[in-house]
């Protein structure tokens, strides 16, 4: 009896739940009725996503190269999917703003940690080689991370450390976007000007990424963090979890592509240019950049100092990482 109760009851709920859709439940039951069962191919659409890897060489250890890219584009989409959640979140509860942040960290743990598949994994020859055929395409063209770092902090934060001082919230959105740090990194070695691979960018993703800054105005991870009373602010596990988060996306992560750059693109001494024409060696130290998402929960000294051991045990490894 238990069960026809049961099940009465779940009828009753899908009649309420359907009736505003204009077909009644029995037609939606025949659709179940006539329905495939799922599968787990056809759930995460496998064979699509097995068909994505398309090599522009027959070089073999290309196809790593962009399943590996592939892969970070979807880490860089789950931890967006989080940053989204605590935007919108109104409630101002700790332990959910805590949990966001470290799921953030773990995607950014197995980013990092797996980095080693680009820095060991590939022929340094083959690399080389097939690097040309995909002129001017460039990794500094990650849409994705740019909306994780102006999800993660306001916009005068990312101005270009040589700027930075000129610039306040009071700037436009569009005057902090013209100098946001990244841009400095995509001119031309031998000129100065943009880059086809910044221009490409910019046409394709800026209005984009302008009108998200504006729908976050105000908002931002960082500015939630401000925004808590006072007591949550000097939480000890929430100021953890973003020192990580600040340390993942603007040390340690940079410094794992300064790891691939190095072996790939440096060697005897002679600098190798990036396919995009990137200045790698000025853009991705972040002791160069001082990309700080939460300036407020950390000393004057840790300002000052950061980045700066981690690049000393990229560029001298003879010296001991102390962290």
């Amino acid at each position: 009896m238990r069960d026809k109760e049961r099940i009465d009851s779940q009828i009753s709920k899908l009649e309420e739940k359907y009736k505003d859709s204009g077909q009644d439940l029995s037609s939606y039951l025949d659709g179940l009725l006539y329905q495939r069962y799922l599968t787990y191919w056809d759930y995460i659409h496998l064979d699509t996503l097995l068909s994505l890897q398309v090599p522009r060489t027959y070089f073999p250890d290309e196809e790593i190269f962009i399943m590996y890219h592939q892969i970070t584009e979807l880490y860089f989409k789950l931890i967006l999917h989080e940053q989204k959640q605590l935007v919108d979140d109104k409630s101002q509860n700790i332990d959910f703003f805590i949990e966001k942040a470290r799921r953030i960290n773990s995607y950014f743990k197995a980013l990092i940690s797996s980095f080693s598949i680009m820095i060991k994994g590939m022929e340094r020859e083959q690399f080389l080689q097939y690097r040309m055929a995909l002129l001017p395409a460039s990794g500094f063209q990650s849409a994705q991370y740019r909306m994780i770092e102006i999800y993660a902090t306001p916009l005068e934060n990312l101005v270009h450390h040589t700027q930075r001082d000129n610039f306040s919230s009071a700037n436009s959105i569009e005057e902090l976007y013209e100098e946001i740090y990244w841009k400095k990194g995509a001119t031309d070695l031998a000129t100065g000007e943009k880059t086809l691979t910044l221009k490409q960018f910019e046409y394709r993703y800026t209005p984009r990424l302008i009108r998200i800054a504006k729908q976050i105005e105000g908002n931002t991870i960082y500015q939630k963090y401000l925004q808590l009373p006072e007591g949550k602010k000097d939480n000890k596990e929430l100021i953890d979890a973003l020192k990580t988060l600040d340390m993942n996306a603007n040390v340690n992560w940079p410094l794992m592509h300064m790891g691939s750059a190095h072996r790939y693109l440096a060697k005897d001494k002679e600098e190798i240019e990036a396919t995009g024409g990137t200045n790698w060696k000025n853009y991705l130290p972040p002791s160069f950049q001082k990309v700080i998402f939460f300036p407020e929960i950390y000393s004057k000294q840790e300002l000052n100092d950061w980045g700066k051991e981690w690049v000393d045990h990229i560029f001298n490894p003879e010296k001991k990482q102390t962290h």
